[in-house]
């Protein structure tokens, strides 16, 4: 038992720091960009609008289910479809908290693989769905009323505890669960599984897309709360390219975004998006597991890792630890009175 909490500690020290940062940025992107920001350059059928929604989709911090109203207010709004289903494929498959805990665990090469992958699958699935839905239904003119409470009328302080509270508070009670999963299993595999048999059954990568694929798609998983349970497989012996393959399909497809698909854009559509994110996936994992050892990427040992202070490492699990126990014991509380 002491080995198995010493590999979960592992996790949460090589993690911690890159969270926190991540958290930090993305508080920071919440007060800098607006909805009315997003609704402007996402509108229409244009290929621009695609782009747009992949690029803008690629460091927000929003999950699988998270960005779910998010796509129902711009679909709202008079976004084109195919930049609505740009922004559903790349949204939820990286954001600035797990790029940087992608680096963590996997490194900077990795990392930045992992989210050409997501913005290159974003713009295939918003270009298809522009070319084979016909089908629109009316744009609806927003009316932008700029208030207080928008991000760029805000006064400096209010941005600040705006900023905050997201990043620390909203983020931490979306997430926190998953992450605490996601390290749990990771350090789970690292205990339990031997490598010889991750090495012999998942080291193929024919087999190893197959199950990663099988294993994502209905399940709801994190963008960040799967890194290490990817982590901690190919260290024992998969494929790389079959982690893309979890890292990608995991967050996009799960059975409430692939229902929220299927009845408010349509069944082309929602075969469009499935198909766009398991023919991706699957080429960019080959991409990956034929060019890893040229690029010199390694997969970093978390044992070895001495990139930051031993002590900021420490600091840093602690306060995260601490912020996903204040995000649970609010919810527990929250439930006891709405049971009363």
């Amino acid at each position: 038992m002491r080995a198995l909490i010493q590999e979960m500690w592992l996790l949460t020290l090589a993690m911690a720091p890159y969270l926190l940062l991540g958290f930090t940025m993305a508080g920071i992107l919440k007060v800098l960009i607006p909805e009315d920001f997003l609704i402007k350059h996402l509108s229409g059928k244009k290929v621009s609008s695609v782009f747009k929604a992949a690029f803008i989709g690629i460091p927000l911090p929003v999950c699988s289910c998270g960005v779910i109203p998010v796509a129902a207010h711009l679909k709202k709004a008079g976004a084109g479809r195919g930049a609505i289903l740009s922004f559903l494929t790349s949204t939820p498959t990286t954001g600035v908290d797990s790029i940087l805990a992608t680096v963590s665990l996997l490194g900077w090469p990795f990392a930045f693989l992992r989210m050409g992958t997501s913005f290159l699958i974003g713009i295939l699935s918003g270009i298809s769905a522009n070319l084979f839905t016909f089908k629109e239904e009316p744009v609806q003119k927003v009316v932008h009323v700029h208030d207080g409470t928008k991000p760029c009328c805000m006064p400096v302080k209010t941005k600040f505890t705006t900023a905050i509270r997201y990043a620390y508070i909203e983020l931490i009670d979306d997430i926190g669960r998953w992450l605490i999963i996601g390290i749990a299993l990771g350090g789970i595999i690292s205990y339990f599984v031997p490598a010889s048999m991750v090495e012999h059954y998942l080291g193929n990568p024919f087999i190893s897309y197959s199950f990663m694929l099988l294993l994502a798609s209905p399940m709801y998983v994190c963008a960040t709360g799967s890194i290490p349970i990817v982590a901690s497989l190919i260290m024992k012996g998969m494929s790389p390219g079959a982690g893309l393959v979890f890292l990608i399909a995991g967050p996009a497809t799960n059975t409430a975004t692939i229902s929220f698909v299927g009845g408010k854009l349509g069944s082309k559509t929602l075969f469009i998006y499935l198909t766009s994110i398991i023919v991706g996936s699957v080429l960019f994992g080959g991409v990956v597991d034929m060019g890893f050892p040229h690029l010199g990427m390694e997969v970093m040992n978390m044992e070895k890792m001495q990139m930051l202070p031993y002590w900021l490492q420490v600091a840093s699990a602690w306060v995260l630890l601490a912020l996903i126990v204040r995000s649970s014991l609010n919810r527990l509380i929250k439930s006891s009175f709405n049971d009363r």
